[in-house]
């Protein structure tokens, strides 16, 4: 199955409507960093009133994450990164969250 190429990987269900959207958001959440830092911001300074104070900041938050949400290039590519993941996954059996550590330097 290493070999096998993205396009003839089957994806389950909860694949394509659950994992990859959650890559999704949050690959659309560093995108949009500029907006969720003002909306975050906002709603510290406001306090309890944030729900009508940053109203503003969260229209511009959601249109940012909605204009990737819809965008068929960006489904596509965070289809392509979960499948390569979940390849190296069945490869070495380590989950990709340890892969990223460091390993240490004296054994």
């Amino acid at each position: 199955m290493e070999t096998a190429n993205a396009e003839e990987i089957q994806l389950r269900h909860v694949e394509k409507d659950v994992l990859i959207p959650k890559l999704m958001r949050e690959k659309a959440k560093e995108r949009c960093a500029e907006k969720v830092e003002a909306f975050g911001h906002c709603c510290k300074e406001s306090g309890f009133f944030m729900v009508f104070k940053c109203r503003e900041e969260n229209s511009a938050l959601k249109e940012c994450m909605t204009l990737h949400y819809k965008d068929p290039a960006f489904f596509e590519e965070c289809k392509q990164e979960y499948v390569r993941e979940k390849l190296e996954f069945e490869r070495t059996g380590i989950p990709s969250k340890n892969r990223k550590q460091k390993l240490p330097t004296s054994m």
